[in-house]
């Protein structure tokens, strides 16, 4: 069981550190509670940026959290910018394995190792 978070099943914060938008997932990604991710990563994405998505906190992920990571992977393209992933454990991990995912996806162990890699090209 995944503790809450300020009363709620999930939370995004986000924060700009060193040139990045680090977008920090807690809780439980699903299909009632994607529309919060929807809404920070349409926010933070800008022409050229780079997006790190810190899913250390994030104890569930269905194929909605999926795919709403996926199709900003290629809004975050289309804009010169790159959305890399940080921090994949435990079933999150084993998802991302399942499906292929990722493979797709700049995958980083946590923010500092992310922050000392170059930007991922076109990711």
């Amino acid at each position: 069981m995944v503790p809450e978070t300020d009363g709620q099943r999930f939370t995004v914060a986000v924060e700009a550190v060193d040139g990045a938008v680090v977008l920090v997932l807690a809780g439980e990604l699903d299909h009632d509670t994607a529309q919060p991710l929807r809404d920070a990563l349409d926010a933070a994405l800008t022409p050229g940026g780079r997006l790190l998505v810190d899913l250390t906190a994030l104890g569930f992920c269905d194929s909605t959290g999926l795919n709403v990571l996926l199709n900003n992977r290629l809004a975050a393209r289309e804009a010169g910018a790159t959305l890399e992933l940080v921090g994949l454990r435990g079933p999150v991990a084993r998802m991302f394995r399942i499906t292929g995912a990722d493979g797709v996806f700049p995958v980083h162990s946590d923010v500092t190792d992310a922050l000392r890699t170059p930007r991922a090209g076109g990711a």
